[in-house]
């Protein structure tokens, strides 16, 4: 995988959190072109390249708001710009972010490979794939992180996945599909 630089990186962080502290005042998500121009940083390379993104805020160590695109279909700085905004106040999982939150928010950018098919689910592993598992008309996805910060084993974060995608705890074990991706976290 192709790596962001750190200054990419600083760049990506810095448009996430703008775009959490528009959405919690209202406002649209900033226009990446002005950010890259005040930073002095060219908006080209990976930074303009169609990536999947996520965006993840935390709060006191608890999670607060996790949108992303699994794939990527948008320019990457443009895609962390809309997740930043979507983690904030998009989440269904959470009521919207509120001004007075964001002086204790952890903002969390992660920046993924393209999905790759795995024939077996034991091709999987913990901690360093990401997953979307498929079956049913259904699907969920965990980033790579999520299973190690939980502390989950394969069979339990398979198990944990189902669950996410509204199936039975076993379901995973027979006639599901699995597609890997990796991701830099920063």
């Amino acid at each position: 995988m192709s790596q962001l630089t750190e200054q990419q990186q600083t760049f990506l962080q810095e448009v996430a959190r703008q775009a959490v502290a528009a959405a919690a005042i209202g406002d649209p998500p900033p226009d990446v072109q002005i950010l890259a121009d005040a930073a002095g940083l060219p908006l080209d390379g990976l930074l303009t390249e169609n990536r999947g993104a996520f965006v993840t805020l935390t709060s006191q160590k608890r999670l607060r708001g996790c949108i992303g695109y699994i794939e990527g279909f948008k320019p990457l700085a443009t895609a962390v710009a809309d997740n930043g905004r979507s983690a904030a106040v998009g989440d269904p999982r959470f009521p919207p972010l509120q001004v007075h939150e964001l002086s204790g928010l952890e903002i969390e950018v992660s920046v993924l490979t393209p999905l790759r098919d795995v024939p077996s689910y034991l091709e999987i592993q913990v901690g360093r794939h990401g997953i979307l598992m498929e079956k049913n008309g259904r699907q969920a996805v965990f980033l790579p992180q999520v299973a190690t910060e939980q502390g989950w084993d394969l069979d339990t974060t398979l198990t944990q996945l189902a669950l996410k995608a509204g199936l039975g705890r076993l379901e995973w074990q027979q006639g599901a599909k699995f597609r890997v991706f990796e991701a830099q976290i920063f």
